[in-house]
C-alpha cells in the first residue's frame, strides 16, 4: 500500500491535477471539468480560501484534495441552499461557518482515512466555530464519513439547478469528532 502524505497545496497551480481526481471520483465529463475549473479558480480568490492535497509519498501523484473557505451568503451555493435551510430552521448555519467546497479521493485510495485526514486537517485551522458542506443525498461512504465526524443533516433533499441527483446540506461544530 502506497504511503500518502497530506499537506497544504497551491490548488490554483495544480487545478488540472485536482480536477482529474474529481472527474474520476465523481464521474465528470470533460465539459463539466472545464466549467468546474473556472469555478475552482474563482473560489480560490475568496478571502480565507485554502486547500490541502494528498500525494503519494514516492512519486508525488495527487490522489485527493479538499478546499474550502469561510462561507459567504453572496456566493451561488449559499443562495441555492438558503431556502432549504430556512425551511428547516437552519439558515443561521450560513453565517460564521467554514464551507467544505470540494473533497475528493481517487477510488483506489478510498477507505484508507485520506478523506478523513483532509477534512479534519483543513477544518482544524478554521477560525469559524462550525463547518457546512453539501453531499449527494444517499447512503454513500462520504455521508457515512461526514456523520462519523459529527456532521448532521441540516436540509434534504436539496436540488441544485445543474445536478441530476438530490443533495443534503450538512453541518458540524468544530473541531470535528475524531
Amino acid at each position: 500500500m502506497e504511503k500518502v502524505v497530506v499537506e497544504p497545496c497551491d490548488l490554483a497551480a495544480h487545478v488540472d491535477e485536482a480536477l482529474a481526481v474529481q472527474a474520476v471520483a465523481f464521474g465528470l465529463g470533460p465539459e463539466e471539468v472545464a466549467i468546474r475549473r473556472q469555478i475552482v479558480l474563482r473560489h480560490l480568490t475568496s478571502p480565507g480560501a485554502r486547500a490541502l492535497a494528498a500525494y503519494t509519498a514516492q512519486d508525488r501523484r495527487l490522489v485527493g484534495f479538499v478546499y474550502g473557505m469561510p462561507n459567504d451568503r453572496g456566493h451561488w451555493w449559499s443562495s441555492v441552499v438558503q431556502p432549504y435551510l430556512r425551511r428547516e430552521g437552519n439558515d443561521g448555519w450560513l453565517d460564521d461557518s467554514f464551507v467544505i467546497t470540494e473533497l475528493h479521493v481517487l477510488p483506489d485510495f478510498q477507505g484508507r482515512g485520506i478523506g478523513r485526514e483532509l477534512i479534519t486537517t483543513i477544518t482544524d485551522s478554521a477560525r469559524e466555530p462550525r463547518s457546512i458542506l453539501s453531499a449527494i443525498d444517499g447512503d454513500t461512504p462520504a455521508r457515512h464519513l461526514y456523520h462519523a465526524l459529527g456532521y448532521r443533516d441540516l436540509a434534504r433533499p436539496v436540488h441544485f439547478p445543474s445536478a441530476a441527483r438530490p443533495y443534503a446540506v450538512m453541518g458540524a461544530p468544530l473541531p470535528l469528532l475524531r
